[in-house]
Order: structure tokens, then sequence, then C-alpha cells
């Protein structure tokens, strides 16, 4: 039997196997996802700081939400990269995996938190578009982020301690790429069925408790849209929702077959692949969902390369700055939405 001290109980990452040739090509692979989501994510919070159309809520949420990803691929994949190099098992010490476990977990939370406020954040803007600058200002905005940020950490502190604090007596070979909380569990010898049901409660009131604003500031909107009689103005409707509602359908439908489940202990190989979809493929597609979908976003990029190409032919001309971090008013807005 295994018990849980920290400085010596040790949890091996069996992460993927095959032979080198494959190992060093998953590595090249994910090497790559990883360089351009951090890459693809920085633009975007780059942007979305410099340039004064982008100071407004929907953006200033959109800036967390990369930053979000940015964190949780950086959590996952350096090790799981190292793993790939090493031809013998990846080796975590028992605060490693406490800590990726927590900040992964952490991070997650924190992220579904934000897209629920972004989604009530676009019903405010096409349902009540006058008020918009009344109900979504500054203090709002700032307030909902920190609010997102301290109940990420805080609701995942006791089902972390509660993992780490069963006995780990059949093994401390972990079948995934990271410390996964279901093959953590799995390892344990005490039944962890009550603590499955706890966990599998708490997910669902996370994921639904930010899914069901999602769903109904959606309602509204959808129906806003189709009542407005001009089909240029119902085209930019759902153009300023089109990349949210993307990310939700993507996001929430991983998450939703990987953690709401009575049982969190079944299916190793289903886990890593949705695994690797929430940690690896979903903050790899952000920056392409908010940039290709967007046409604001890609007008601030185009003028981004040709403000950086003036700079080498040393004709810059920088754009004016807004004073306030969120400087659309009710009459552009009143004009965006026309008919």
């Amino acid at each position: 039997m295994v018990g849980n001290h920290s400085g010596v109980i040790k949890f091996y990452i069996e992460g993927f196997s095959g032979s080198p040739e494959f190992r060093h090509t998953l590595f090249a692979i994910f090497f790559f996802s990883f360089f351009v989501t951090i890459m693809g994510n920085m633009i975007i919070i780059v942007i979305v700081c410099a340039d004064h159309r982008l100071h407004s809520p929907m953006y200033f949420f959109l800036g967390h939400l990369s930053f979000l990803d940015i964190l949780i691929t950086s959590t996952i994949i350096p090790p799981m990269l190292g793993g790939l190099l090493m031809s013998e098992l990846l080796t975590m010490s028992f605060s490693d995996c406490i800590t990726q476990l927590f900040l992964y977990l952490s991070f997650g939370t924190t992220e579904f938190i934000l897209v629920g406020a972004m989604a009530v954040d676009r019903y405010v803007a096409v349902c009540n578009p006058l008020r918009y600058n009344i109900i979504m200002n500054n203090q709002v905005c700032i307030s909902v982020v920190i609010m997102a940020w301290l109940l990420g950490f805080l609701i995942e502190i006791w089902p972390v301690y509660a993992t780490f604090q069963l006995p780990f007596c059949k093994s401390t070979f972990v079948n995934h790429f990271f410390c996964e909380r279901g093959l953590l569990l799995k390892l344990s010898c005490e039944d962890t069925t009550f603590l499955e049901f706890i966990l599998f409660l708490m997910a669902v009131v996370i994921l639904f408790g930010s899914l069901l604003p999602t769903l109904i500031s959606y309602t509204y909107i959808i129906s806003t849209i189709l009542k407005i009689s001009s089909a240029s103005g119902q085209r930019k409707a759902f153009s300023t929702c089109a990349s949210h509602f993307t990310f939700v359908i993507i996001g929430y439908g991983t998450c939703l077959f990987l953690y709401v489940k009575p049982k969190q202990t079944q299916a190793a190989e289903y886990n890593r692949i949705v695994s690797l979809m929430i940690s690896v493929v979903t903050p790899f597609l952000t920056p392409f969902i908010f940039t290709l979908r967007n046409d604001k976003v890609k007008e601030v990029l185009r003028d981004g390369m040709k403000h950086c190409y003036h700079l080498f032919k040393g004709q810059v001309h920088f754009p004016s700055r807004s004073l306030f971090p969120f400087g659309t008013n009710a009459i552009d807005l009143l004009q965006y939405y026309s008919v």
C-alpha cells in the first residue's frame, strides 16, 4: 500500500506509447499546436489592449479567455512534450501532480464562468443596445472577471484535496498524458463511489450553471435577430455572436462528455481523446474562431499588418486611442444594429 507522503510517492505518467519515430512525430505535432496556441492567443491579447476599437466588454472578456487558454495549454503540454522525448516514463512528484490537476481544473472552471458572462454580454448588446454602456460598464466587467477567477480557484480546492487524500495502493502508473482525476481515483484502494458522485454533482453545477445563462441569452438573441427586417442587419447581429457561439459548442460539447458522468473512473482511452480536445485542440482553435469569424478583429489585424508595413518603410501612423477601456457608445451600437 502506497501512502500519501508527498516527499515519497511519485506518479508515472504513461503518456503515448509507440516507436521513437511515432513519439517524435507526436512531439512535432503537439509542439506546433502549442506554439500556434501561445502566439495566436498572445496576438488577441495584444490587439485587445492596444487598439481602441476593441475596447469594449466583449473583447475585454475575450482577452481574459485567451489568457486562460494560454495557461491551460502551458499546464498540460510542456510536461507532455518532455515525456514524448524521454525513453522512460515521465515521473511527477506528489506535489507536481497536485499542482497540475488543481491549475488545470481551476483554469477550466474560470473559463466556463467567463463564457457564461460573455453570453450575457452579447444578450445585452443585441437586445438592449441603448442601455449597453450603462449595464456593462467598467466596474461591472471588472467585477465579473474578478469573480470568475476567484470562483474558479475556490471551487476546485476541495475536489483536488479530497482526491489526494486517498491512499494509492493499487499503482502509481497513470495511463494518461497528465494527472487526470478519473484515473487517479481508479488507483485508490478505497471505495470512491461517494466521492465520484459528489464530483459529478459539482461538474453538473459548474457546467450547467454557466450553460444555462448562455442558453437563455441566445434564446433571446435569436428571437431579437429574427425580428430585424433587414437581411444586412440580421447578418451583422449574427456575426457579433458567431464566434462566441462556436466556442460554446466546442467547449461545452467536449466537457459534458468528459465530466458529466457519475463514474469518473471509466474509459481511460476515451478520457485521453476528450482531454486532448479540451487541453490541446480547443485552445488551438480559439484564435482562429475569434479572428476568422469576427469582422472587427479581422479589420484590426489588417490595419495592424498595414502599420507594420509602414513601420518598415518609415511611415508610421498610430491610431487615436480611447481614454476609456470600453469606448463603444450607444450611438455606435444603435447604428451597428440598425436596420
